[in-house]
């Protein structure tokens, strides 16, 4: 590959993180709408650990879209022209 494909590669991934980012702000704005609606105490626990593993999930997936940019800058580094 040479500078040009990993410069895409680097545009797709952040593109995939703003996605990401959106993504995990419109599940916690619903998963606080769930809390809030819950009737009884067991559901209000049941939907804050789902809201807390959710939100886990979209942070585990930004960390690794960020490290294959960190990987995409290194190979465009070392990357012909």
């Amino acid at each position: 590959m040479n500078k040009a494909d990993y410069q895409k590669q680097i545009i797709d991934l952040r593109a995939k993180i703003a996605r990401e980012r959106q993504d995990m702000k419109r599940d916690n704005e619903s998963n606080a709408r769930s809390i809030k609606s819950a009737s009884s105490p067991a559901l209000k626990a049941s939907c804050r650990k789902r809201k807390i593993d959710c939100a886990e999930r979209h942070k585990r997936n930004i960390e690794n879209l960020q490290r294959q940019i960190a990987q995409a800058q290194l190979n465009k580094a070392r990357a012909p022209k």
